[in-house]
């Protein structure tokens, strides 16, 4: 078994890099107490299941100063039970922590009324030392952007995502609305309509005839054609700037032949690009 110890101050990214372990295939859980990492390792490490096999546990300054202190001992018995242990820690310069916090104006876990920010962070950095002295990567974030710190702990854990970027492909009609959480829209309304004919209008884009139909369309070859083209030559960048997830939304006016048709057919295309492929018909479920 794999365990990954994730610290550091807060607001110098441990809830990025624990959701970068977590799309590697890490099992994650934040805000342990270290009393409790010896038995949660044990836990995990008995278990027949893969998926805990590799996991990630964050421990911040929430913690009891007396427990901190036991983290030598604490991975001592890790380590003899022949758990391969890896101390993450990230920091960032004071300027730029009360940036973050000035910015997104939460409230340091360490802060209260007779507790300035200044005060809680040089509080912090001296009450999570004895995790800082175990760390075997340390990771400064103050100029590093959520992207970069993700292409770091993939580097530095040697990690790979273990999914490909995930895809919802889902069909709709316009006259039911547009899906609230589609990134792209793609209107089919322009094509030739199988509801003009009465001996396949009852159907829908995965029975045969209608599918026959738009195979016998040039117009509908070739928007299917350009959709995955635009898919093909952007999806890379959505995967590489840490996009785990999708939507892409096809319409036509009731949701029964071109939309069901063309989302059918671009998730054979894109599932032979081995792509991550959901396929959803809004209207007839």
């Amino acid at each position: 078994m794999k365990l990954i110890i994730v610290s550091g101050l807060s607001g110098s990214g441990k809830s990025v890099t624990l959701d970068t372990l977590e799309d590697a295939g890490f099992y994650c859980t934040d805000n342990l107490p270290v009393s409790l990492l010896v038995d949660f390792a044990k836990l995990l490490s008995s278990s027949d299941k893969p998926s805990y096999q590799n996991a990630a546990v964050g421990i911040d300054a929430r913690n009891e100063s007396g427990a901190i202190n036991q983290f030598d001992s604490v991975m001592e018995e890790l380590r003899a039970m022949n758990i391969e242990c890896e101390v993450i820690f990230l920091r960032a310069n004071k300027k730029s922590l009360l940036k973050r916090f000035s910015e997104t104006r939460r409230k340091h876990p360490l802060s209260d009324n007779n507790t300035s920010l200044d005060e809680a962070i040089n509080e912090e950095i001296r009450r999570l030392s004895p995790i800082a002295n175990h760390a075997d990567i340390q990771i400064d974030t103050t100029t590093t952007n959520v992207h970069q710190l993700r292409a770091i702990i993939r580097e530095r854990t040697q990690v790979e995502l273990q999914n490909t970027l995930s895809i919802q492909i889902q069909s709709f009609g316009y006259k039911h609305g547009v899906p609230i959480d589609a990134d792209f829209v793609f209107d089919a309304r322009c094509l030739p309509n199988p509801y003009w004919d009465s001996t396949i209008r009852h159907l829908d884009g995965r029975d045969q005839a209608v599918i026959d139909f738009f195979q016998t369309s040039q117009s509908v070859t070739a928007y299917l054609h350009d959709i995955q083209q635009f898919l093909s030559n952007w999806l890379p960048h959505f995967a590489n700037g840490s996009r785990n997830y999708l939507s892409i939304a096809i319409g036509c006016t009731g949701g029964q032949h071109r939309s069901v048709y063309l989302t059918e057919e671009l998730a054979k295309l894109l599932l032979s690009e081995q792509l991550n492929i959901l396929v959803r018909h809004k209207e007839l479920t």
